[in-house]
């Protein structure tokens, strides 16, 4: 246990050593808050106005706190993804420097290597994702804030599933990678694609039927909605008690994906959790199975 957590420190300090991927793995999160709040704020605002029945007569704060709460579920839900897969290239970086050749030849398990890259991996991936979800509260702050502080503890608890679905995913990736260039590929291809089967860029209420059902099969849509669900709660709330009709209150849940249907039955809270939850298990063990199928074509 001793020889993990020394692993665990040593990968964490090995990786905010190197700058370019602690900045990278930084500023990530800030540039997608950027570019949401500059570009696509006003076109959320828009949509959102235009649902509105003609005549009637609504606070824009309401408005301003509901394009806030899809843009900052919209960051996290990539995020939190996205910086495991930069956090987790420790695995790929040992490789091309032998350091993995050092570390396999001494005493030190290979369990406990193979646990120390995954634990360090979630740490470093946490700690970036904990700071940018600060930075979304203070952004929501400035907006419109209507959550409670339960909303905020479950999306704090959101964030943190994420992460572990995440860190699993780019562990099970990430495994077979040896060189830099593999790494970077298969960065940029999960940072340009994930946002949009996530349902982060763009809602899947927008997509075709076949695509919309071709989603739901992928856990990262639920972890998106899941995100929506608790960022948008108080705003939804709100809109009730100031009179909103509950037909436009569910339309708007609707079509930003905090409410989403599995082939017409909607999904309950509950169910997303459990989805994500055996989704994460299920990459654990398949990350536990790439090692052990390792360790014994090594034998």
């Amino acid at each position: 246990m001793k020889c993990c957590f020394s692993l665990i420190k040593r990968n964490c300090k090995l990786f905010f050593k190197d700058k370019g991927m602690f900045f990278t793995a930084l500023i990530t999160p800030l540039i997608l808050l950027l570019l949401y709040a500059t570009f696509l704020a006003n076109v959320y605002r828009d949509s959102f106005a235009s649902a509105m029945p003609e005549g009637f007569a609504f606070d824009e704060s309401i408005i301003d706190a509901t394009v806030g709460g899809q843009l900052i579920s919209s960051l996290l839900a990539v995020s939190c993804v996205t910086v495991a897969f930069c956090s987790n290239l420790m695995t790929v970086q040992d490789k091309v420097t032998g350091a993995l050749k050092d570390l396999t030849v001494s005493p030190v398990r290979k369990s406990a290597l193979a646990v120390s890259y995954f634990a360090a991996s979630a740490l470093v991936t946490l700690i970036v994702s904990v700071a940018a979800f600060g930075i979304c509260m203070l952004y929501l702050a400035k907006v419109g804030w209507y959550m409670s502080l339960s909303d905020v503890a479950l999306m704090l608890a959101d964030v943190l599933l994420l992460t572990l679905f995440g860190t699993a995913l780019a562990s099970c990736v990430n495994f077979p990678l040896s060189t830099n260039g593999q790494a970077s590929a298969v960065g940029t291809v999960i940072s340009a694609c994930y946002g949009f089967i996530c349902g982060a860029y763009m809602p899947i209420s927008n997509f075709s039927d076949g695509l919309q059902r071709a989603l739901m099969f992928l856990p990262g849509t639920y972890g998106t909605s899941l995100l929506r669900s608790h960022a948008m709660n108080g705003v939804f709330e709100e809109m009730k008690s100031s009179g909103f009709p509950d037909e436009i209150v569910k339309m708007i849940g609707d079509s930003i994906d905090c409410n989403i249907y599995f082939f017409g039955d909607e999904v309950s809270i509950y169910a997303k959790y459990f989805i994500l939850v055996g989704s994460t298990a299920v990459l654990i063990g398949l990350y536990v199975l790439l090692n052990c199928l390792k360790k014994r074509s090594r034998k």
